[in-house]
């Protein structure tokens, strides 16, 4: 199969190992792709934010397949262009990526569809948040209504904080309030083509940047699968997927298709374990970054079959995907000053000895290829990637993984799946 994945991350990188993991050999072409991800597929120098390129690119090269990996193309509707040309593409359709484009839209469909979420306002000045936050209380949440690279959410009980987070975000347009909900977060992908849904294993990442869950948000610095500690909550993993399943991907699939705006893709729900029952916090539109980094390394059945079958309408063909037993856990290397000010032209060394770990493999986020050798052009340089029979090894093998990689100011937490190695 000749398969286009769009997008340059971590993320992408670990939809292309996966596709490249299978009995099958694909041509996979990259845009634009980074280092890591040239070892693993032809780049192509596209603009993946561009409906015509990216179509006429696919239809000239004969492509059978688009995996649309980050959120911009699917907001600039990429995915409605490729598909009026016939060409089958993983990824919904501009007006169906609203479902992250705009946190209000997602509100909306989830009232309609009557899924479990959080109380919301939407404020449009600063007197609107104000009242907000006087009518939720404290601790404050504030969402940026629009796409914000997964850094435009703050929880604080300091007001004047959460007050600066929504002065930043106004002058682009309102801001959501939303009421503060406590428990444990979960990560759970869906595949949808339109009508039905498939789940994926579920995962949990970690958005702080500091261990303890300390410091800023930012777009992910780790994250681990399964989550053996859904047994004890749910009865059994499988069977909290099936609630999901039951209670927030197939409504929220069915509304938007009776909105006439099918969603033909990844459906990512932001979970939250509350004491009055599951609750979505959000929905991306697209697989989440780290999160697919340990997700699809323990995927058993071919991720192109799945994607394509989701992309074509023929979803209920498929059976339910299959994980492995294994367990992944990934770490993410990132530059100094990340989140706010990434330091970016640094040097990268050390990764041909952190790939000898057994177990460990790496997924490129931003690194790119210079006279003098590899080098980091962003804030979230790379996912150090562990699979192993149990966490307590996974991370040991990432860890010792991460010491032989060089980063001047680099920096990731050492607390990723601490907590699920040790029972907890």
């Amino acid at each position: 199969m000749k398969i286009l994945v769009l997008g340059s991350g971590a993320r992408e990188h670990a939809i292309i190992l996966a596709l490249r993991s299978e009995e099958a050999e694909h041509e996979i072409f990259a845009a634009p792709g980074n280092a890591g991800i040239g070892q693993d597929a032809q780049l192509v120098a596209l603009d993946a934010n561009d409906p015509g390129a990216v179509t006429n690119f696919a239809n000239e090269n004969g492509v059978d397949l688009v995996i649309i990996g980050p959120e911009a193309p699917l907001v600039a509707g990429v995915a409605d262009e490729v598909r009026e040309r016939g060409i089958p593409v993983f990824g919904p359709s501009r007006m169906a990526a609203q479902l992250e484009g705009s946190k209000a839209f997602a509100k909306r469909i989830m009232d309609a569809a009557g899924v479990p979420t959080g109380r919301a306002v939407r404020a449009a000045n600063r007197a609107e948040v104000e009242a907000a936050f006087d009518e939720l209380g404290a601790p404050h949440v504030v969402k940026a209504d629009g796409l914000a690279a997964g850094k435009g959410v703050i929880v604080t009980s300091d007001r004047d904080a959460a007050l600066a987070h929504a002065d930043a975000y106004l002058p682009s347009g309102p801001v959501l309030v939303e009421e503060f909900l406590a428990g444990p977060e979960v990560s759970l992908f869906f595949l949808s083509d339109g009508d039905h849904v498939l789940p994926l294993s579920p995962a949990q990442d970690y958005k702080r940047l500091r261990d303890g869950d300390e410091g800023p948000n930012t777009g992910g610095m780790g994250a681990y699968s399964p989550l053996p500690w859904l047994d004890g909550k749910f009865g059994s993993e499988a069977e909290f997927v099936d609630l999901v399943t039951r209670e927030v991907a197939e409504p929220v699939i069915r509304q938007l298709d009776a909105e006439g705006t099918p969603f033909i893709g990844l459906l990512y729900a932001g979970l939250i374990l509350t004491d009055a029952g599951v609750k979505v916090i959000e929905f991306n539109a697209r697989f989440g970054d780290p999160e697919t980094q340990v997700v699809l390394p323990r995927l058993i059945d071919p991720l192109s079959e799945l994607l394509l079958a989701a992309a074509s309408g023929h979803l209920e063909d498929q059976p339910r995907p299959a994980f492995a037993a294994d367990v992944a856990v990934t770490v993410v290397l990132a530059s100094e000053g990340y989140p706010e000010a990434p330091l970016t032209g640094r040097a990268l060394t050390g990764l041909r000895a952190a790939e000898t770990v057994e177990g460990v493999h790496l997924a490129h986020a931003a690194t790119a290829e210079t006279d003098g050798g590899l080098v980091a052009t962003g804030g979230r340089v790379l996912n150090v990637v562990g699979v192993a029979t149990t966490f307590a090894q996974a991370r040991d093998r990432v860890y010792r993984a991460l010491g032989e990689i060089g980063l001047e100011g680099g920096q990731h937490r050492t607390d990723i799946a601490a907590r699920v190695a040790e029972g907890l």
